[in-house]
């Protein structure tokens, strides 16, 4: 089994992986296929125009997670790494008013957002509760081209034979392409034991048989600026955020409270939460605002690994660079088993999958720099993941704000905390990270669709919307 490290991280842009960042990069899918030729295309047939349907979550929840103007914008030729967040609006409003989208390489095609992007509410696709449809046509309406796609978390698309495959699998394949291959947490600590070498090590070998270690790094460096940008961004800015829930931007007020208190030296017992409280919503609210985010392993628990690397460089003097990449080469290792054994979806598993991963991960990343070894990994990820397991997705309004910007601080506290019981232990504990993950997936898959991202249940039809 193998995901790379930037496969969990992904540069993009808020407010969700899922449900912004994965149709967007369905709508460069779908133009690909366009100017492709693997399609019975009739002879001298023309694509004209296009129309998009969203189903399940995505219907439910898009507008308040910009599906829609994700869709607008991919198919105007933008993709989540490179989109312009500033010049957003700007594109959009000149779409809707020229009906016509202009991707680079294609001609312009007929796009009316008004009446081609439908939110269909009614009509849930099979393979997935995050399922779209793209269709192409030609100047006299025929339809030339039609593609399902799925947004299965944390920015990843698939088509439905992609998806078919992946659940035709009747075990998870182990990767053989690698020299340290695992599918599972058992067996990265046996090969961990066979070798000798941490886990970010083993990590960093795999990742070296795709890329050059020089660019490992750079990249690796990459996401940390990206990550620690996004913080000072969340960090310098007020205000109220977008939606119309009126929810107020908190992260710069209490940072200044924070740097007040820290400059009179003032004893706080929770000074190290409080900092970490911080470091997460400054994240989340940027995300919430439709900035740039890095996946970790989602848009919407984005804020929970940088909070706790930032941490580690608040309160640990002798924290380093090669700290950090080992931090996300760790996190990147237990992301890739939870994702292959279970889901990051908040659509298929809840938020148990979203912000318990990260903070699974986090913790992961915190117990390895401060000299934890593997079984002591092994273990933080557990305890952190375990205290999130049966927790729902039910964002009010629609948004990524309520109640995912505080529940990002809290999977911070919980990441440190993890880290810290597994590093005062042997290693030793009852319940194996495997048997954390298969119990997130059962649980997943008896959670009722209402507490899925879709809105209709929990915190989301029970807070009066102001």
């Amino acid at each position: 089994m193998f995901l790379s490290v930037f496969d969990l991280f992904k540069i993009g842009i808020g407010p969700s992986s899922s449900h912004t960042m994965g149709p967007m990069v369905a709508a460069a899918r779908f133009l690909d296929e366009i100017a492709g030729s693997d399609w019975p295309r009739p002879a001298g047939a023309q694509v004209a125009a296009l129309k998009v349907s969203l189903h399940g979550s995505l219907a439910f929840t898009g507008v308040g997670h910009a599906s829609d103007r994700a869709v607008i914008l991919g198919l105007d030729g933008n993709t989540p790494d490179s989109v312009d967040p500033d010049k957003s609006d700007e594109d959009v409003a000149r779409i809707g008013r020229e009906k016509m989208v202009r991707p680079a390489g294609h001609p312009a095609y007929r796009f009316d957002p008004d009446t081609d992007l439908v939110l269909d509410r009614k009509n849930p696709l099979p393979g997935h509760a995050n399922g779209m449809t793209f269709s192409a046509f030609d100047a006299d309406e025929r339809l030339l081209l039609k593609r399902v796609y799925y947004s299965v978390g944390g920015g990843f698309v698939v088509s439905e034979e992609e998806l078919q495959k992946l659940k035709d699998r009747s075990k998870p394949p182990v990767e053989k392409g690698v020299p340290y291959p695992f599918a599972n947490a058992k067996q990265m600590l046996a090969l961990a034991a066979e070798s000798g070498l941490s886990i970010a090590e083993m990590k960093r070998a795999n990742e070296e048989t795709h890329m050059a270690q020089a660019e490992l790094d750079a990249g690796l460096d990459a996401i940390w600026h990206a990550m620690h940008g996004c913080i000072e961004r969340g960090l310098s800015k007020d205000g109220i955020m977008p939606g119309g829930l009126n929810v107020k931007r908190r992260a710069r007020y209490l940072h200044d409270k924070l740097e007040e208190e820290w400059s009179r030296n003032r004893p706080n017992p929770l000074l190290a939460n409080d900092w970490l409280s911080v470091y997460a919503m400054a994240v989340n609210e940027e995300n919430a605002a439709g900035g740039r985010i890095v996946t970790a392993p989602t848009n919407g628990a984005a804020g929970v690994v940088p909070a706790v690397i930032r941490y580690w460089q608040h309160f640990h003097v002798d924290a380093t660079e090669r700290d950090v990449r080992d931090f996300l080469l760790t996190a990147a290792a237990v992301g890739g088993i939870i994702k292959h054994n279970a889901s990051i979806s908040g659509a298929e598993v809840g938020c148990q999958g979203e912000v318990g991963s990260a903070s699974a991960m986090a913790a992961a990343g915190l117990c390895a720099v401060m000299g934890g070894t593997p079984e002591q990994v092994e273990n933080a990820a557990e305890i952190a993941l375990e205290h999130h397991l049966g927790m729902t997705c039910d964002p009010v309004g629609g948004l990524v704000q309520v109640p995912c910007i505080e529940r990002n601080a809290l999977g911070a506290v919980k990441a440190v905390t993890a880290a810290s019981l597994a590093i005062k232990g042997d290693g030793k504990h009852f319940v194996p990270l495997d048997a954390a993950i298969e119990t997130m997936r059962q649980t997943g898959i008896d959670m009722n669709e209402r507490y899925k991202e879709t809105s209709q249940g929990g915190l989301a039809v029970n807070v009066v919307e102001c």
